[in-house]
């Protein structure tokens, strides 16, 4: 047999017009071996066995069986052809299924990249594609636990995307990051395509949920659906998805909701709407795209929804939320509470376990360390602190302290209680009352006790 740089050598040899008995003696090698290598008859690297193949006779039940099922393990095969009378290996199996190519693939399984794509066509201020995706551990001052979620839009023909940093992936929460969204790409496109998520379609057969088609009337869109397991349908959010994770997420540094959301919007008009395009007229960017896309006005209100997000109240009855901090009456202070806010709102209601309102205050602008305080919350505050106030000194570990003036006349009052106690031999005092028991043993009683007991009867 030989090596496949040796297989080069005698054709190299016989271009040169070499015969092949010069070749067979400049190489050592036979001039059947020659010939048969230069004629194609035998592989370089594959040695021809004089004996027949005990796989072969299985090959047609294997491929029969993998045709059937794709994904039957060669473990559960091995096992059946072991009861044919297989007696090869598991591993000779398994080298010979791939050597042969006998499993098949499974097209129903096949991913987006193992299958034909066509490139689907967005006209300008047709489609925005929305989106989640998880970020994990998220900086614990958030207190959003081990991940937070991002909630992605992207305009379709041009790519510009932009996205909001949510607690939750609840209705009202989607509803305000819908709102911020659009607001920011500047406008509405004419149709939505989503994922078949709960909050917006019934996922098992698409349409649309009753609460959600509200606010598509209120926006004034189309809703679309995407089909089951085609995540490439909508893949300009996806594509902005993984952007977002390994690009911005991955290297942000410890820092609040606010700076994060502010560093996210910054990242978006620099870098995202920076990139190149190719268009009719040559490359464009992101940018320039999207300020031609032919956008839908956004309502001046959003839709009204109201969001719900738990906080405690500090020691100053303070209670932070976006950034900024809102009063309570000093008795909640460190008490846990409720801050509800109409999406788009310009005021947020503080509402008790209980379900009572316990202050409203207008909203100031997300993140700018604002105090909003109500001043009877203050003048309350200011009045329990000082009620509560102390300007002594706190006592020594170590110091004499004795009974006071109200627990001597406690004392006596005792002691009075104790002289009208008068020990009789029966026990009982005057007025029927025990005496006090001695603890002196009387042996006399014993005496008596054991006499005329000193013989049997």
């Amino acid at each position: 047999m030989l090596t496949w740089e040796e297989d080069m050598e005698i054709h190299a040899l016989k271009k040169r017009g070499m015969s092949i008995s010069a070749i067979a003696r400049h190489t050592g090698k036979n001039r059947r071996t020659v010939r048969n290598y230069l004629n194609g008859t035998t592989t370089p690297g594959v040695r021809t066995t004089t004996t027949p193949d005990p796989f072969e006779k299985f090959v047609d039940y294997i491929r029969a069986r993998l045709l059937q099922d794709p994904h039957l393990w060669a473990i559960t095969l091995f096992d059946e052809l072991v009861e044919l009378g297989f007696l090869l290996s598991y591993q000779t199996l398994t080298r010979k299924i791939r050597q042969q190519n006998l499993r098949p693939i499974c097209l129903s399984c096949s991913t987006a990249t193992n299958r034909a794509n066509a490139v689907i066509e967005h006209p300008p201020g047709e489609e925005t594609q929305w989106d989640y995706v998880d970020l994990p551990n998220p900086p614990t001052a958030w207190s959003w636990g081990k991940t937070a979620h991002l909630w992605v839009g992207a305009l379709a023909h041009s790519g510009k995307w932009r996205a909001v940093l949510t607690p939750s992936m609840d209705q009202p929460h989607l509803v305000d990051g819908l709102d911020r969204v659009v607001r920011a790409l500047g406008g509405i496109t004419a149709v939505w395509r989503f994922d078949r998520m709960a909050t917006v379609c019934h996922p098992d057969s698409g349409r649309v949920t009753a609460s959600f088609a509200g606010v598509a009337k209120h926006y004034g869109v189309s809703v679309a659906i995407c089909p089951p397991r085609r995540g490439n349908r909508k893949g300009v959010v996806e594509k902005a998805n993984h952007t977002a994770a390994q690009r911005w997420w991955r290297s942000l540094p410890d820092m609040s909701v606010e700076q994060a959301q502010a560093h996210l919007d910054d990242f978006c008009a620099t870098i995202g709407d920076a990139r190149p395009r190719r268009c009719g007229d040559g490359m464009s960017t992101v940018a320039a795209l999207a300020a031609a896309e032919p956008l839908q006005q956004v309502p001046a209100t959003a839709h009204p929804v109201f969001l719900g997000e738990t906080r405690t109240a500090s020691r100053q009855a303070l209670v932070s939320y976006r950034g900024n901090q809102y009063s309570v009456p000093p008795e909640l202070a460190s008490a846990q509470v409720t801050v509800t806010q109409p999406v788009g709102g310009h005021h947020l209601d503080i509402v008790t376990t209980s379900g009572i309102t316990v202050a409203r205050h207008l909203v100031a602008s997300d993140g700018t360390g604002t105090v909003v305080r109500d001043s009877g919350h203050v003048l309350a505050l200011e009045t329990a602190a000082m009620a509560g106030a102390n300007t002594g000194r706190p006592h020594r570990r170590k110091e004499r302290i004795p009974p006071g003036a109200d627990a001597v006349a406690a004392a006596q009052v005792l002691r009075r209680n104790d002289s009208h106690l008068v020990r009789e031999g029966d026990g009982q005092s005057e007025k029927g009352t025990a005496a006090p028991r001695s603890d002196v043993i009387d042996m006399a009683a014993y005496e008596r006790a054991a006499k005329g007991r000193n013989t049997l009867t």
